[in-house]
């Protein structure tokens, strides 16, 4: 299913989906292919579906024209090593 026939079911809802097909081009995550698992017309439980969410499961909102997320580069700390703490 595509966002423009998810949105068509379920207008102004929030809509938890499975990604199915995506692609990323310039730091951007498009989606191509999706299964809607949910519909919740409650912000605050799509929230929490939304924290929930691991992989490729999101939440998002149908009143967005495109779907598109950000990925954004995580960086981690790394402290230097002391030979003299082993």
């Amino acid at each position: 299913m595509n966002w423009n026939e998810v949105r068509k079911l379920y207008p102004d809802r929030f809509v938890k989906l499975h990604i199915l097909k995506s692609h990323i081009e310039n730091q951007v995550r498009y989606i191509d292919d999706m299964a809607v698992i949910q519909a919740f017309d409650d912000e605050k439980e799509a929230t929490r579906e939304l924290v929930r969410s691991k992989d490729d499961v999101l939440v998002y909102h149908t009143g967005k024209e495109k779907i598109e997320i950000q990925i954004k580069q995580l960086f981690g700390f790394r402290g230097q090593y002391d030979k003299n703490r082993v």
